[in-house]
């Protein structure tokens, strides 16, 4: 199952310079939410809108707590997390990518995202800015969007979890045949 999602392609500051958001191999710049809200306000309404939090992460500089996720259609899960910033903000970066239940996590593609962030703070009334951290900047207009696709890993999604049972239990039963010849 694909994942369909928009992300800024071209877009303008407060002072009318227009800038497009540069894309590699290793993806597009990642542009930050930013707003002025305590860490535990802004779990509490993610924890409500049915995320959790991430039990294995790679910590980011500055990151608050732990990360947290949401489990979108299957193999996809949207992961945040929350950095501190100055003034009392916080800079919120989101990503999808195949969730941590499947072995392809490690080595899956994976996109940064803004407007499904925006739609939660949206429904809860919270005033945000967008953030580009390359130029310093706010960002006033999104002028058209990049159309992403992520494509289902091309090897079927694994369960790391019961295989790790499966593992134990083939272990076990040679471990004891073993043992019991000799």
């Amino acid at each position: 199952m694909e994942y369909l999602t928009k992300y800024p392609k071209t877009i303008s500051f407060i002072d009318g310079l227009k800038h497009k958001i540069h894309v590699d191999n290793k993806g597009v710049e990642q542009l930050h939410i930013v707003v002025k809200k305590s860490f535990e306000e802004l779990m509490k309404i993610f924890t409500a809108e049915g995320f959790t939090k991430v039990k294995l992460e790679h910590k980011q500089p500055d990151q608050i707590g732990s990360g947290i996720n949401l489990k979108l259609k299957k193999p996809w899960e949207m992961h945040i997390r929350m950095i501190d910033l100055a003034d009392g903000k916080i800079g919120i970066h989101a990503e999808v990518e195949v969730s941590r239940d499947y072995l392809q996590h490690l080595f899956s593609q994976r996109t940064p995202v803004v407007y499904e962030v925006e739609e939660i703070l949206k429904k809860y009334q919270i005033d945000y800015n967008i953030w580009h951290d390359k130029i310093k900047k706010n960002i006033t207009t999104v002028v058209d969007n990049y159309k992403v696709k992520l494509a289902t890993p091309g090897i079927p999604v694994f369960a790391w979890k019961p295989m790790l049972f499966v593992i134990g239990t083939v272990m076990v039963l040679y471990g004891w045949k073993f043992f019991n010849t000799i």
